[in-house]
Formats: C-alpha cells, sequence, structure tokens
C-alpha cells in the first residue's frame, strides 16, 4: 500500500475530505461508516486492506469532529 501524506489548511477542510472518501465507501458498500465501523471492530468483517482504510479514515473523521466541536463549545 502506498501512504499518501495529504495536508489541509484547516481542521474544517480534512473533515470535509473525511466526509467525502466516507460517503463513497458508504455508496459503494451500500453501508453507513458508523455501521461498518461497529461491525469491523466487533471482527464481523473482513480485514481486507480496503476496509482498513475505511475504518482508518472514519477513525480520523470521529476524531477531528470531536476536536471541532469541543473548540466550539469552549468558544461559547
Amino acid at each position: 500500500m502506498k501512504k499518501i501524506t495529504v495536508q489541509f489548511d484547516s481542521q474544517l477542510d480534512a473533515l470535509v475530505a473525511l466526509a467525502k472518501r466516507l460517503a463513497k465507501f458508504e455508496n459503494r458498500f451500500n453501508l453507513a461508516s458508523e455501521d461498518f465501523f461497529t461491525r469491523f471492530t466487533k471482527g464481523h468483517i473482513e480485514d481486507s486492506e480496503e476496509y482498513a482504510e475505511w475504518a482508518n479514515d472514519y477513525r480520523h473523521y470521529l476524531s477531528i469532529r470531536r476536536e471541532l466541536v469541543h473548540r466550539l463549545h469552549n468558544a461559547a
């Protein structure tokens, strides 16, 4: 697997890019990322390279989203 590093100007830009990537997986496999991730982490879905990429994208998405929500709550 070739690893590519992409840098964004803001966390919001990164979140949008990840949401687009997740939507592609969801459309391709007709499964919401949240449902996929639950099944994947419980071992109900095989450990393929593509699924590992989807799971990592979803973890990254959740992490950035939590950080942005935290910042918004603290800004109020």
